[in-house]
């Protein structure tokens, strides 16, 4: 069979399916990877935002991939540059400046995935006639779905799978808060004290006590208490095993741009008045729950350059013994034997014995996360070499000729100036950028939540099961709820639905104010709250392309619809970049109530949006 008459069905999935794994994996599994690499949530956000750019921009370059070459060209030489990106990321995880290094190479993913989703459009139109365009448009989707799946599911579950398997045996400690009849606050042992020395056998993380701690019940002094919290901060500093933040390192003020003192400074300190959780209150009542100390150190060195990353959390039991300090601490062939503290501390108000199980690991992150992109960059290398030879040869798909640039220039300019001449255009924009601005904080900080300690205000899942909770479970509700959504919206009209296409997206974001108020252990409940949140957010997001596609009516659609796309990427942009900085503000319960209260100019805007009642309701010609 010649590749001009080849069928379809050998090349529009595997066309898709390339399309939206690197989407995912720079919008999502990026989020993951530098969370479980020790990067802060603000920084997280902020960088992982400005991987939106490629698609807000996309239409100004488009014409470029219009005229030059063919899209067929363009779609083989994007994914090859797609798979050195990925490929360039495996490598440079283990370098010291790993997360610049990563982060240019993203960029350079997310630019050349931008420029294949405008090829792969195009060629889609040159390599099927109307009638095979609209049959598989379903398939196209469908294939793009499992795509999102691949990403946000199996390529997570990989990397958590990589990690269990790959690094230390795990260890479990139990906590015990005990009554005790000697009311005075335990004296705790000097690290130096412990005398480390190499053990036989293979690397294994030691902990003292060994296998349960017990905490007298009794509550002691706030000064005495922050008195020790500040050695033990600074006993793990100076030993090298605690991450330093940037915002916790020394800053020159003379340095500092007018912005951050006059804006963003003053901006945070009015938050953390307003909206940070009170902290403060137990110095107050002059009272502080009793302390513990956990002492971590290796059996024996890493091999020369290797890190050992221990993670240290309560896996379940009672949420009055809090982990305080040592929630991440680094290892390596310096500091192996100089035992790093953890401090458990009780709740005040804590008067019956409980206990609490908490659990060390020590999977090996890089190379979890260096095989998996690994993998896709050899999985993008097959899919350029697989489309070199399947994808057809189009009649329709040359290079166009331009009569000169200057009038090219006229043209592509025209085209973006009728956009903006449109009626109600304003509103369209605001309703463009928006409608989903409590959603598109919300996805910044949704995996970090679920994979944060539970001292930290997260949940502690593992790697593997954020990836079936979003990849599985997210994944089947979302479709479910886009499907649901484009058959009422075919039914009635979107004008009748909008609404609730609105309610539906928004309001289930209370199911993330529930999580993190309450810390579920049981791994059910927070899939059912997810899958609530994520059939919202399919239903709710039908209303938002159908009014893309409503704006975008009349000549030059498919500019203009390219034009929507980059605002609809700058929504998820703009508020992204600051949403990390907002939760390390307010922490993760008042920073959900705030991504419900985003909600409102979604609202607000829809009262007044122009709307035809008709439009997308099945003519009567076509029932």
């Amino acid at each position: 069979m010649s590749t001009s008459k080849r069928s379809p069905w050998f090349w529009v999935p595997t066309l898709y399916y390339a399309e939206g794994i690197p989407y995912i994996v720079a919008m999502a599994v990026s989020v993951i990877m530098y969370k479980r690499l020790g990067i802060s949530n603000a920084d997280i956000a902020l960088y992982t935002s400005w991987l939106y750019l490629p698609w807000v921009i996309k239409p100004l370059w488009s014409p470029v991939v219009d005229i030059f070459k063919t899209k067929r060209f363009w779609i083989v030489i994007m994914q090859l540059f797609i798979g050195a990106s990925m490929a360039s990321i495996a490598l440079t995880i283990p370098v010291p400046n790993f997360f610049q290094f990563t982060l240019a190479f993203f960029w350079l993913m997310a630019f050349s995935s931008a420029t294949h989703d405008i090829a792969a459009d195009g060629f889609y139109m040159l390599g099927l006639d109307q009638h095979q365009q609209a049959w598989f448009v379903g398939v196209r989707s469908t294939f793009y779905r499992f795509a999102m799946i691949t990403g946000q599911g199996l390529l997570v579950i990989l990397a958590g799978f990589i990690e269990s398997n790959s690094g230390l045996e795990s260890v479990e400690l139990t906590v015990r808060a005990a009554q005790s009849n000697n009311q005075v606050q335990q004296q705790i042992m000097h690290p130096d004290s412990l005398n480390v020395s190499a053990k036989p056998g293979d690397l294994r993380i030691i902990t003292y006590p060994d296998e349960q701690l017990v905490v007298p019940l009794l509550n002691i002094s706030p000064d005495s208490a922050a008195s020790l919290k500040e050695k033990i901060k600074e006993w793990n500093r100076v030993q090298g095993q605690v991450i330093q933040q940037a915002e916790n390192q020394q800053k020159d003020p003379d340095r500092e741009s007018w912005w951050k003192r006059h804006v963003t400074d003053k901006l945070a300190a009015w938050i953390k008045r307003n909206f940070a959780p009170a902290k403060e209150t137990l110095i107050a009542e002059q009272k502080a729950g009793n302390i513990g100390v956990i002492y971590f150190y290796l059996s024996k060195a890493p091999e020369p350059g290797e890190t050992v990353a221990v993670t240290f959390g309560r896996e379940s039991g009672d949420k009055s013994i809090m982990l305080e300090l040592g929630q991440r601490i680094e290892f390596d062939e310096k500091n192996w034997n100089q035992p790093a503290m953890a401090l458990v501390q009780l709740d005040p108000k804590l008067k019956t014995a409980t206990v609490a199980n908490f659990v060390a690991r020590a999977g090996n992150i890089p190379l979890a996360w260096i095989l998996t992109f690994s993998f896709m960059a050899v999985l993008f290398v097959i899919f350029s070499i697989y489309h070199k030879f399947i994808l057809p040869h189009p009649k329709e798909d040359v290079p166009r000729q331009v009569e000169s640039f200057k009038k090219f220039g006229r043209e592509f300019l025209h085209t973006f100036a009728l956009f903006f001449k449109k009626e109600h255009i304003g509103i369209s924009i605001a309703f463009l950028l928006l409608y989903r601005l409590g959603e598109s904080q919300l996805v910044k900080l949704a995996m970090p939540f679920m994979l944060d300690t539970q001292e930290a205000g997260g949940l502690g899942l593992t790697t593997g099961q954020v990836g079936f909770v979003y990849g599985t479970v997210g994944m089947l509700m979302l479709t479910a709820g886009g499907l649901l959504g484009g058959f009422v919206a075919a039914r009635h009209g979107l004008k009748a639905w909008i609404w609730f296409m609105a309610i539906a997206m928004n309001l289930p974001n209370i199911t993330y104010i529930y999580l993190s108020q309450t810390i579920p252990d049981n791994f059910w409940i927070i899939n059912a709250c997810v899958g609530i949140e994520q059939f919202g957010y399919g239903f709710g997001f039908t209303a938002y392309m159908l009014y893309m596609i409503y704006v975008s009516e009349g000549d030059y659609k498919t500019s203009h619809f390219a034009i929507t796309t980059g605002f609809m990427a700058l929504g998820m942009m703009l508020p992204g970049m600051i949403s990390g900085w907002i939760q390390e503000l307010v922490g993760y319960p008042n920073f959900f109530i705030w991504v419900l209260l985003a909600t409102i100019p979604g609202f607000i805007i829809i009262y007044f949006l122009p709307l035809d009642p008709n439009f997308g309701k099945k003519r009567e010609q076509e029932q």
